[in-house]
């Protein structure tokens, strides 16, 4: 039995948002609770005071707190 794979039913979008700020990326999939890792380039990022990782349903969901022009 061949598993379907998961796909992106709503992708990344651009975000812009005020230094120091929070900002909330969002993806959604085709597959609940689906494994996501998020990465900023090829470094895969961790859950910390800096980033939020969460995942309800289909939808996951980044937090990156107290943005600087390096999260870019």
């Amino acid at each position: 039995v061949l598993a379907m794979p998961v796909l992106f039913k709503q992708a990344l979008e651009n975000t812009e948002v005020e230094e120091g700020k929070s900002v909330s990326l969002r993806c959604e999939l085709t597959k609940a609770d689906a494994s996501v890792v998020w990465k900023k380039g090829e470094a895969a990022l961790q859950a910390s005071a800096k980033y939020e990782m969460k995942q309800k349903g289909t939808v996951a969901e980044l937090v990156i707190h107290n943005a600087e022009p390096e999260d870019a």
